[in-house]
């Protein structure tokens, strides 16, 4: 009996210590900005300290968060997807000026679609996310649009 116990005890310690981070949760939505075009609107909601990278960082900085729309028949994109404001700071982990979002990001792409029919646009974004003791690896989460 003392071992089952002994054993339990290591197994929840293991697993009290053991937390995943998942600090951004990924929305979509999509606005009509006119007949023909659309935008795509990706927002990062950041939990507590994490800040999320900007789309332009460095060279020999943090992964920069980055898109990539799936092609399909329906739409064409039109330019590159645009971000809000954000903070910018002297960083002293990356030693250079890195522009990053804390709490909220958006990230908005225009689309020019070339029918009436409603559709999805799949999309990847890959993104690294830091606090002020550490940075968590670099994750890819699949994002859909539904276009009406």
């Amino acid at each position: 009996m003392k071992n089952v116990v002994c054993l339990f005890l290591v197994l929840f310690s293991v697993q009290a210590f053991s937390q995943i981070h998942d600090p951004v949760k990924w929305k979509t939505s999509v606005t009509k900005i006119s007949d023909t075009e659309y935008e795509l609107v990706a927002t990062a909601t950041i939990q507590g300290q994490w800040h999320l990278y900007s789309q332009t960082v460095p060279k020999d900085g943090p992964v920069p968060t980055s898109f990539v729309f799936e092609g399909n028949a329906n739409y064409l994109k039109k330019g590159n997807t645009k971000e809000g404001t954000g903070h910018e700071i002297d960083d002293k982990v990356f030693n250079m000026r890195i522009k990053y979002f804390a709490k909220t990001a958006d990230f908005k792409q225009r689309i020019k679609v070339k029918n009436n029919k409603a559709f999805k646009v799949n999309a990847v974004v890959e993104f690294m996310v830091c606090n002020d003791t550490q940075c968590l690896p670099p994750k890819e989460v699949d994002l859909v649009f539904d276009v009406k």
